[in-house]
């Protein structure tokens, strides 16, 4: 009985594969293995060339970095002596200042005192014989205590002393109501009401005052009188703003 085929079947046609041929195996690993040695060797060679390099270089760079470590150091002492010097030249500016405002105190008080005694020797006709010439005033301790300290000057004729009593008064207000105090009352330095002169040129009389409570100072008041040939009187006023303030 013959076969009956199906017409729906397909027929595949499968390629037949050749086996692969030994040489060319062969061919294929011989030229991998060329490849390889020949990639080794050049990269062996560049690195041999680079490390050769480097170890060539390493006493030069040695040698920079010590210059460079040196120029360094020579810098910094630069910067060092330079922030002394600076500080030195400020010192000695602020010295030289110093010294500068202290002479030129001393040639302001030497100037004031050649005044002083030029008007005494070589005074005008208006200002002879007895002079009250200057009071001041120093706030030494606060709460109303003050230095003091009154000049009294023998203007032209000094050939010969002159003597009397000098009078000192402090003029203000207390409560309302206006007073007058002695400096004998304001001061342990002085005992009496007039306080005693002697000289030729000049005297000063000196001492430590304190205001009362509640007493307000307006003016200071002092009355110079000479004895015996010389018998004369000088007065002067002073305010106490002034005083106080210089």
């Amino acid at each position: 009985m013959a076969e009956t085929r199906n017409p729906q079947e397909e027929f595949v046609i499968v390629p037949k594969r050749r086996k692969p041929r030994p040489y060319r195996v062969v061919g294929v690993l011989v030229l991998c293995l060329l490849s390889g040695l020949v990639g080794y060797g050049v990269g062996w060679s560049q690195g041999g060339y680079r490390i050769e390099d480097v170890v060539q270089t390493r006493p030069s760079l040695a040698r920079e970095l010590s210059a460079v470590k040196a120029e360094y150091d020579e810098v910094r002492q630069e910067k060092v002596r330079l922030e002394r010097t600076r500080a030195i030249d400020a010192q000695a500016l602020i010295t030289a200042r110093d010294s500068i405002a202290d002479l030129e105190s001393t040639i302001a008080n030497l100037e004031a005192d050649l005044t002083f005694y030029r008007n005494i020797m070589a005074p005008s006709e208006a200002s002879k014989g007895l002079q009250v010439d200057q009071l001041s005033l120093r706030d030494v301790r606060g709460e109303g205590r003050y230095d003091f300290k009154l000049v009294l000057t023998q203007v032209g004729d000094n050939k010969s002393y002159i003597s009397g009593l000098v009078a000192v008064n402090i003029i203000g207000e207390q409560e309302g109501e206006q007073e007058v105090i002695p400096l004998r009352d304001l001061s342990e330095d002085v005992e009496d009401l007039g306080v005693r002169f002697r000289f030729r040129y000049f005297q000063d009389v000196e001492g430590t005052l304190a205001l009362p409570d509640n007493f307000e100072p307006y003016e200071v008041q002092v009355v110079a009188k000479a004895e015996g040939s010389k018998a004369s009187q000088a007065e002067r006023t002073f305010e106490w703003r002034q005083l106080a303030e210089n």
